[in-house]
């Protein structure tokens, strides 16, 4: 009683699906939980055991009603590097490794995997897994245990996601459906045909040639529309459009930005940028510095591109500056890497907050955390209570009287204007957002509406209802699991 949803590419839909599939089915009164053995992306979650996996997971486990956990994402990859990855594995660090070891560890990966589906299928009616990237990689079959392998070992039906907005849908569900080994062809039973844009009465006879083609039916066409929804990975980056809005806040996208899921409900209601080391700052209302896989490495390039002095012109003229994570790192005035990053060397930060960092010791804070804001400054004094996750090596502290962002973490300048701190999932926080926008919006002389919370998986799943043959769908998660062409 479960269902696989594969991709004929990354950034297709995948993710949102099986969120908007988990929904339904919890609609319905099944217990159902999302799975994903093996993801890429520097945007992570902490469970409440202190556990890290893929914000898509966590998403996924929101829209299902249930808790997130380790095992819904057993196997987390967070590129350090062109070549290198640090492995989380069951939620904890493993090891960095080069991709060239890492896949000698296939065999391994997918038995501890399949531990934890086993673990999940045991405790609920529905599992809704989904792959990576594009299911038809040929080149990688052998060790591809987020589609193929999986897929051979499961035997789930399988729903096929195509991205109708980049064109050439028809080649992308007949080459994958042709690609696949003959073992996994059999089981796909779907086609859902994504992002669409414009009237999808237009696309019926494409519908019939692509069932006509693939032979395989297709199950709807979902258009294109924003949801409020957390990115999966940095390919989404690419598709983001600051808003026309008079309020405009600058995050620096560093070559290693991590979580930048953090700012996509600022993004909803301001214009936000994601502007490259270098790019000027003049005529930003708030800078942001990001959380980064490696701290060391981009704050070099921010002093070299020039943009840690833009930082601090922005600050002189009294533009609010808040650091994130690695950000709140590079806002202090010295980071020390003893070796676990980069190599052994000690980096000026931009000196705008009263702390040192140092890494010393290859060990990760991974925890969930509640705090009241300080009333330090204009912004802080406006939060109140706000909640997140930290996710993070090093260590950070402050100098005796400097006052912390949040309970006992971060720090703040002493006009509030500056503040860092580790927690991420911050501007998810109503109070938060009303905190810093209401302040921005104010200093403008703009009025200011404040966040009115709504639960987007309920849209999400309006949105299959309205342009799915659920029934099907539906009829599909809930089946047992086929024997047919087993191998």
């Amino acid at each position: 009683m479960s269902l696989m949803i594969l991709g004929t590419a990354s950034h297709v839909g995948k993710s949102t699906v099986v969120a908007a599939v988990c929904r339904l089915v919890s609609d319905l009164g099944h217990s159902v939980a999302p799975f994903k053995s093996q993801n890429m992306s520097l945007n992570s979650w902490v469970t409440r055991d202190g556990a890290e996996i893929g914000i898509a997971q966590a998403m996924q486990a929101f829209a299902a009603r249930v808790e997130p956990r380790t095992e819904m994402n057993p196997i987390l990859l967070k590129p350090k590097g062109d070549r290198t990855s640090q492995v989380v594995l069951m939620g904890r660090p493993y090891r960095d490794v080069a991709i060239a070891d890492y896949y000698r560890e296939t065999d391994y990966l997918l038995g501890r995997a399949l531990e934890a589906y086993d673990r999940l299928a045991a405790e609920h009616e529905c599992i809704v897994v989904e792959g990576a990237g594009g299911a038809a990689e040929v080149n990688l079959y052998a060790r591809d245990i987020a589609n193929i392998r999986l897929a051979e070992r499961l035997r789930l039906p399988i729903v096929l996601v195509a991205d109708i907005e980049r064109g050439g849908v028809f080649a992308q569900v007949c080459g994958t459906i042709a690609l696949l080994p003959a073992s996994v062809r059999s089981l796909v039973k779907g086609v859902i045909v994504n992002k669409f844009r414009g009237d999808p009465a237009l696309f019926e006879d494409g519908v019939a040639l692509l069932e006509a083609l693939s032979g395989v039916p297709v199950l709807g066409v979902l258009p294109f529309l924003p949801l409020d929804l957390p990115s999966e990975d940095s390919l989404s980056i690419g598709d983001k459009q600051g808003r026309d809005h008079p309020i405009r806040i600058a995050v620096i996208r560093f070559s290693r930005i991590s979580n930048f899921t953090d700012f996509e409900r600022l993004e909803r209601r301001v214009s936000v940028d994601y502007l490259p080391p270098g790019a000027p700052l003049a005529g930003y209302d708030c800078v942001i510095l990001p959380g980064t896989k490696n701290t060391m490495e981009d704050l070099a390039h921010l002093h070299a591109s020039g943009s840690a002095d833009e930082v601090r012109r922005a600050r002189a003229a009294g533009v609010p500056v808040i650091g994130i994570c690695g950000g709140y790192q590079m806002l202090g005035r010295t980071v020390d890497d003893r070796g676990i990053e980069a190599g052994h060397a000690t980096l000026p930060g931009l000196g705008l907050l009263k702390v040192d960092t140092c890494f010393s010791a290859y060990e990760k804070t991974t925890r969930q955390a509640e705090h009241e804001a300080r009333p330090a400054g204009p912004i802080l004094s406006r939060m109140g209570a706000v909640e997140g996750y930290e996710i993070h090596m090093g260590e950070t502290k402050r100098d005796e009287g400097v006052s912390p962002a949040f309970g006992d973490d971060g720090a703040a300048s002493e006009d509030g204007l500056v503040f860092g701190t580790y927690l991420h999932g911050l501007f998810q926080s109503s109070s938060a957002i009303d905190g810093l926008l209401g302040y921005l919006h104010e200093r403008r002389g703009l009025a200011y509406e404040p966040v009115a919370d709504d639960d987007p998986y309920d849209a999400l799943a309006r949105l299959l209802v309205e342009n799915l043959d659920v029934d099907r769908l539906i009829a599909l998660a809930l089946e047992a699991p086929s024997d047919a062409d087993a191998t």
